[in-house]
């Protein structure tokens, strides 16, 4: 894609109504293995990533299951698209039970030269609204890569953590964490196509359910602190039914390093910053 081709994209805008039903938060609660939210209790930090999903039918999906692009999202034919992270201000809660809008609009669209080829980078900003106040404002980046074999291993060093949860990433927590969040990406729940037409070893960990288990873990070790805004991003790539961990530690300034590992190396990481409430 040509920059000036890029820059007819950027503006693009798009709009989703929802509402946060009792019944879907309930899933996403089980998913977790967390109490659900009732009708007019907060909804949980990254559990609105379940929600606003526009659906599309089964002609207008790609073979990756995606639905196509050249819509809202621009074009880039013979890439793979990942979710490689992002940023979100967290102003206060989603209320469960109640209507809210996402207001979508395409900020920058930048093309990249990485280590297996050019990348070309997406960024997405999300305005969350419920009741004519704005609730989250996000922005994910969404990076189309050209066909080329995963990284599946980081050698870097990782600082000792204030806390830690052990995951077992099942391939049915990975088709249950798609159902309840719409998302028909292959590589998740078709081992053949994850395996045979994108190079990976096994089924992929989706990015946005690692992010949500790293700040539920750093939740469940600071039950009096809110989060207030967070930084995130993916490293290399999560297998099923390989064990990892998700862990933090403390930082100055109401601020916490959160991480995403396994005996290969880190995976994903994360900033967080948090006021104490009570």
């Amino acid at each position: 894609m040509t920059d000036a081709a890029a820059s007819d994209w950027i503006g693009n805008q798009e709009r989703s109504d929802d509402t946060l039903s009792e019944a879907l938060a309930k899933r996403i609660a089980v998913l977790f293995d967390r109490p659900y939210p009732q009708e007019g209790q907060p909804l949980p930090p990254l559990w609105h990533w379940a929600f606003f999903q526009e659906p599309v039918t089964a002609d207008q999906l790609g073979c990756d299951g995606h639905p196509v692009l050249g819509g809202f999202l621009p074009p880039a034919e013979g890439r793979n698209r990942m979710w490689a992270g992002g940023r979100l201000d967290f102003i206060q809660p989603l209320h469960v039970g109640l209507a809210a809008q996402r207001h979508s609009t395409i900020a920058a669209i930048k093309e990249k030269r990485g280590r297996t080829g050019t990348l070309l980078f997406v960024t997405v900003r999300h305005d969350y609204i419920q009741q004519g106040e704005t609730c989250i404002q996000e922005e994910q980046d969404i990076v189309y890569r050209e066909p080329s074999p995963p990284r599946l291993s980081l050698d870097t060093p990782l600082p000792e953590p204030e806390w830690s949860q052990s995951i077992r990433p099942t391939s049915t927590l990975l088709f249950r964490y798609s159902a309840v969040t719409f998302n028909g990406h292959r590589i998740h729940y078709d081992w053949p196509y994850a395996t045979e037409t994108e190079g990976y070893p096994g089924l992929v960990v989706h990015g946005p359910m690692i992010a949500t288990l790293m700040v539920q873990a750093f939740r469940d070790a600071n039950p009096h602190a809110a989060p207030t805004h967070l930084t995130y991003r993916g490293l290399r790539p999560l297998i099923a039914d390989s064990d990892f961990q998700v862990a933090g530690r403390h930082e100055s300034g109401g601020r916490a390093a959160l991480w995403a590992f396994n005996d290969r190396g880190p995976a994903h990481e994360a900033e967080i910053h948090y006021k104490e409430n009570g």
